[in-house]
């Protein structure tokens, strides 16, 4: 077997952090076996890299590997794409079609963005998981496959599934052997390692000489959050290389380049879901807030600009109800003045208000979550990356309450 360095170096993997050395560790040894594997990580930590690892250290090395990513899939299609399809199972399936697990059989498949998944579709993957069993789309064939799987995800498994939103059991199927790669800010000792050589392999690439940092620079990028972890990392790098014409980056150069305010490079600003729908939640509550306010304004009004004078009762009036006047005294009103016809007086400061028609409008939070995406879509006509920056999100999270409350028109 090969040594963690010599896997290092194989497959491009910069860095000494613990964390990172565990998980090269743990796919070496469970490589061997039949185990489904689970990657867990935020989005940019290379979790690419070890589902190939295993694969190639595996009894099923010499079978196919397929790579999906699940969240690239429009959620109508995904079954035809993993299971496959007969000929007229849909409209535009002009022929059968076999599905990545049918292919892949004797080798591995790597399910990306596994939590992405409709809950139909991971029903099929519990079934292939237990049984190895599955059913093309549009056929009641039982099939089977023998299929290494390996998933990778960056949700939080624990919010999903209370949300409802991923299967319980689904999940311990795949969580057989956790892998866990450590964001970009956990291994700060790695940093600088990985910027130079990515430096240099842009150098190499372009025909010019590496970048360097400052040590000014250098503190700024150790103290950076990293979004986007070893991938943003090496987008900067590489942006830096080609547009700088000088050679040592500078702290004022490196702002240009990262895109957070200088004052959040201490204090972690990403959003995870949990924040994301805390601020969704707050913003449902504050909208709330003013419309209570606005018809408290309303009743105060109606109630208080009421002239007594003209709400006495009359000796044909058989029932009567309180209402507040002016003085605060009790005044009635008389049943017959609740009908259609009457209309309270207004006073000439009010009168601008009398074509006033109050709208019961929806509380639901969903709601305001739909009505707050459908703007942010309309305001930056369509461009998803802005609209995500505006909401606070990721754009994935984007995708998938576009896919959510149907809003791919925008």
């Amino acid at each position: 077997m090969l040594s963690i360095q010599e896997i290092k170096n194989r497959y491009g993997i910069i860095g000494n952090h613990p964390h990172l050395i565990r998980a090269i560790d743990i796919a070496m040894k469970v490589a061997s076996t039949d185990l489904t594997v689970l990657i867990l990580g935020e989005s940019g930590t290379g979790k690419e890299v070890f589902p190939q690892i295993i694969h190639q250290f595996s009894s099923k090395k010499h079978g196919s590997y397929i790579a999906v990513n699940c969240g690239a899939i429009p959620e109508g299609t995904i079954d035809s794409e993993l299971f496959g399809h007969e000929k007229g199972a849909f409209t535009g399936a002009t022929e059968s079609r076999k599905g990545y697990f049918e292919v892949a059989n004797g080798g591995s498949i790597f399910l990306d963005e596994v939590g992405e998944l409709p809950l139909a579709t991971q029903a099929r993957l519990l079934r292939i998981l237990e049984t190895g069993e599955y059913i093309r789309v549009g056929s009641s064939k039982v099939q089977k496959t023998n299929v290494r799987v390996i998933a990778a995800t960056n949700i939080n498994f624990e919010l999903a599934i209370n949300k409802g939103k991923f299967r319980e059991d689904l999940y311990y199927r795949l969580n057989t052997v956790p892998i866990y790669l450590p964001p970009l800010r956990e291994r700060k000792e790695d940093i600088l390692l990985l910027f130079k050589k990515f430096a240099d392999d842009f150098a190499v690439k372009y025909k010019m000489p590496a970048i360097q940092l400052s040590p000014e620079a250098e503190q700024l990028f150790l103290n950076y959050y990293w979004p986007g972890n070893v991938r943003q990392l090496k987008n900067i790098t590489e942006q830096i290389s080609i547009i700088e014409k000088e050679r040592v980056i500078t702290d004022e150069m490196l702002n240009n380049y990262l895109n957070e305010p200088k004052s959040s490079y201490a204090s972690p600003m990403k959003i995870s879901d949990i924040q994301y729908e805390e601020s969704i939640l707050k913003s449902a509550v504050f909208e709330l807030k003013k419309e209570v306010d606005q018809l408290k304004k309303v009743v105060y009004n109606l109630v208080t600009i009421v002239k007594p004078d003209i709400l006495q009762p009359t000796d044909e009036d058989t029932s009567e109800l309180p209402v507040l006047s002016n003085n605060n005294n009790a005044s009635h009103l008389p049943a017959s003045h609740l009908g259609s016809s009457f209309v309270p007086p207004l006073r000439s400061n009010e009168a601008e208000n009398k074509n006033i028609i109050p709208i019961e409008e929806t509380l639901s939070i969903q709601d305001k979550e739909k009505e707050l995406i459908k703007k942010a879509l309309i305001k930056h006509k369509g461009k998803r990356k802005h609209a995500a920056k505006e909401l606070g999100i990721s754009e994935r999270t984007l995708y998938r309450k576009i896919q959510e409350y149907d809003l791919k028109d925008l």
